[in-house]
């Protein structure tokens, strides 16, 4: 089956996958746009399982402080290679996080995984991460944090 070009990147802007994923998702699934988004979003898990294991000594850390300078975050989020630590997806991705760290108050790593984004009520954070290791091609880790509030 011929797949419709414009279907093919709207698939690749909501998944940050590649074009040929794309292509082929559309493809496997006779052209069923829903369909080849869930089937991307579960290639997605499954190539975040993959490269679980691998080490990540990259990164960046990030912080943030709040308009009223009475909350900030430090946040370490840790990625294989510089070249992927220096992608402004990447450092945009950091941000969030730690955006969601400053209003959400997770107590550690875990509970931070499992909560709603703040940005994107339809996934969570550890969603989010998975996404973007679908994207990268590289493990991403949330290594550790610390929020301030003034008074605490």
């Amino acid at each position: 089956m011929k797949v419709n070009l414009t279907q093919v990147q709207k698939l690749r802007e909501i998944t940050g996958c590649g074009i040929g994923d794309c292509k082929k998702a559309l493809e496997e699934v006779d052209g069923d746009f829903d369909k080849a988004l869930e089937k991307l979003k579960s290639h997605g898990v499954e190539i975040a399982e993959k490269k679980s294991q691998r080490t990540t000594a990259c990164g960046l850390i990030e912080s943030y402080i709040h308009t009223n300078n009475k909350v900030g975050v430090l946040l370490e989020i840790n990625c294989e290679t510089d070249f992927v630590a220096r992608n402004s997806e990447f450092k945009a991705l950091a941000h969030d996080i730690a955006l969601q760290i400053a209003s959400m108050e997770p107590k550690n790593i875990d509970e931070l995984l499992q909560q709603t984004f703040i940005k994107n009520p339809e996934m969570t954070i550890e969603k989010l991460i998975i996404e973007k290791i679908a994207k990268f091609g590289e493990n991403i880790k949330v290594k550790r944090f610390v929020r301030y509030e003034l008074g605490e």
